[in-house]
């Protein structure tokens, strides 16, 4: 729908609201969200406060799972979590801009989104992060040169962020890892995520192409508790993390490329599509006997004992949020994990059963003085797979 209707349901609503007034209201909340938010959204929100209910037609927009998305599509629309996130980058020639790019996915696959030239602002403004779900309105579609579709938004596309009438749970994808020791003949050629140890880390060098071009690669071997495997680095990624990169370092890989070695051996390929990212060196996951009251930026990893329950509590100061609530059980014990707002919606999908990371939360006594494992607005959780 289009801002001017919006205006106009407005205005019919409350006949004591002149256009001028709403429009003053318009460039308020403009001059809050610093531009980043499209005239329709933030005529959306104003509507909201003032009680008028705006039709939605969206179905003109035809919203796809990743799964369907294929090069040569316009005007559609794509909503996902955020898995990656990408800075953005000027570039010059016939048009000069920038351009800025993330990862996202659905329960059917991973998607590389293209945002130009003023969206870019939206990553480098911090807006955009990873976990949050993410609808792309008037998108369309293209093939890179290495022959994947993308979903590009351009000055016509709109992005909302954390849009309330999405269910979470219908587009959560947190981050499946796959295990070193599980990756088959069966993955390759397919993208996966990882997360390991740096056991040995090999010098780049730099190489020509046929056509006499300049490239960069960089070996190294990365190691689970189920095995160890070769990655190879590419070029620009090389000058992102060869600093970093030193034998002990823990990585997260994200949408790397499985490939055949030489011999029966697969090794893993970080080009321009992966997310490579350096948890602290000083990162350890506690065994849940270990935890203690008072901790904080506790890591912790276990099997989920139960389907967790998830319901809407009012904090001390009157606001209405999600929890959910479940236990978390390792080797040596069990937890209960509260995980609030937005790990809530996170937490709510998993099931009986499912293994998950826990990184950057915080122990405290809750319900008859027991400990509790508690998100904050910094935690991730990872599900394991």
């Amino acid at each position: 729908m289009s801002s001017e209707k919006i205006i106009d349901q407005i205005l019919l609503k409350h006949l004591e609201i002149t256009r001028e007034e709403l429009l003053k209201k318009l460039e308020t909340e403009r001059k809050k969200t610093g531009g980043l938010i499209s005239d329709e959204s933030l005529l959306r929100m104003i509507a909201a406060k003032l009680g008028v209910e705006i039709s939605n037609n969206r179905t003109l927009t035809p919203t796809l799972l990743i799964k369907d998305v294929i090069p040569g599509l316009n005007d559609i629309a794509v909503v996902g979590r955020v898995v990656a996130v990408f800075s953005s980058k000027a570039f010059e020639g016939k048009r000069s801009g920038k351009l800025a790019s993330l990862l996202i996915a659905d329960k059917s696959g991973i998607l590389r989104a293209v945002l130009w030239n003023s969206k870019t602002s939206l990553i480098e403004f911090g807006k955009i992060k990873t976990g949050q779900i993410i609808r792309f309105l008037h998108g369309y579609t293209r093939e890179n040169r290495s022959g994947k579709v993308e979903l590009h938004i351009g000055e016509k596309g709109d992005v909302e962020i954390n849009p309330q009438d999405i269910d979470a749970k219908s587009s959560t994808m947190h981050l499946f890892t796959t295990k070193i020791g599980e990756i088959t003949r069966a993955y390759i050629n397919k993208r996966i995520s990882v997360a390991g140890t740096v056991k040995e880390a090999f010098a780049a060098s730099d190489f020509k192409r046929k056509d006499s071009s300049s490239g960069r690669i960089m070996r190294f071997v990365l190691a689970d508790k189920t095995g160890r495997i070769s990655v190879v680095v590419w070029n620009e990624k090389v000058n992102e993390i060869e600093n970093a990169l030193k034998k002990g370092v823990k990585l997260q890989i994200v949408n790397a490329k499985v490939k055949k070695a030489l011999g029966e051996k697969l090794e893993i390929h970080v080009d321009a599509e992966t997310f490579v990212e350096t948890v602290a060196s000083g990162e350890m996951f506690l065994k849940i006997a270990n935890l203690k009251e008072g901790l904080s930026s506790v890591n912790a990893e276990g099997e989920v004992a139960a389907k967790p329950v998830l319901r809407e509590v009012k904090t001390s100061k009157g606001e209405l949020v999600k929890l959910a609530v479940f236990e978390l059980k390792d080797e040596t014990g069990r937890i209960w994990v509260s995980a609030w707002r937005k790990h809530a919606e996170m937490a709510s999908a998993l099931n009986k059963g499912d293994r998950v990371q826990i990184r950057n939360a915080y122990i405290r006594k809750g319900f008859g003085d027991q400990q509790e494992l508690t998100t904050k607005t910094t935690t991730s959780m990872v599900v394991l797979r």
